[in-house]
């Protein structure tokens, strides 16, 4: 499991993979033996949020704290009041804020509160996404979460993938386009992303590997 602080977000445009990666985080955490907190801040994708991996969570001890009306077929979804927990608790906490600067505005409304803590925002890219393929327009994307969010983010995740189609050339081929939307933005690249099965195949430094547990046409 990569260097990450215990109170950590995970931001990004959609499409790029957050959500696998918080759950990977998480679970790797809690392997650890930590007790481990992850709210599912998307109010506004539908489709793929953290929270329809309840039943996966939940075998690894996992406090999920998620939107109020999470798995039902109400489609006017509102963050849960349990929320204001996880500036009181000890747990490792794992936010998969929503997509693009929509999705990350409710982080906003607890600004204040976070930026009081050591906390770690992570973008995480994905050089095989349309429109956010090119480090101006990744960096742009973040600039976008960073206003709407009112926080700044601590560093960059090189997320790069073609979901099942996924080889080490993919990645090998995604890293110079995060080398440089990391210096566009003046922010550490943390660590590269690649699933389990390739990761040793790759030479490079800061290799996260990941299972692939968001298994869906075009990721989330």
């Amino acid at each position: 499991m990569p260097s990450i602080k215990r109170f950590t977000i995970i931001c990004g445009h959609y499409g790029c993979g957050k959500t696998n990666l918080s759950l990977n985080l998480a679970i790797d955490a809690a392997r650890r033996g930590e007790k481990v907190t992850l709210v599912d801040m998307d109010i506004v994708n539908p489709y793929f949020r953290s929270s329809e991996y309840l039943p996966l969570l939940n075998e690894y001890g996992i406090t999920m704290i998620a939107p109020s009306f999470a798995n039902t077929t109400l489609d006017t979804p509102s963050l849960s009041p349990e929320i204001f927990r996880i500036f009181d608790t000890e747990d490792r906490v794992i936010i998969d804020a929503g997509g693009d600067d929509v999705g990350a505005t409710a982080l906003g409304s607890f600004s204040a509160k976070i930026k009081q803590l050591n906390y770690d925002m992570l973008y995480v890219i994905n050089r095989y996404r349309p429109l956010a393929s090119e480090a101006e327009t990744a960096s742009a994307i973040l600039r976008e979460i960073e206003r709407a969010s009112r926080l700044s983010a601590t560093g960059i995740v090189n997320n790069s993938h073609l979901k099942q189609y996924t080889g080490p050339e993919t990645i090998l081929g995604s890293m110079d386009f995060a080398r440089e939307t990391a210096a566009a933005l003046n922010l550490p690249l943390r660590f590269t992303t690649a699933p389990r099965e390739i990761a040793g195949q790759i030479d490079i430094e800061r290799i996260y590997p990941i299972d692939i547990y968001v298994k869906t046409p075009w990721g989330s």
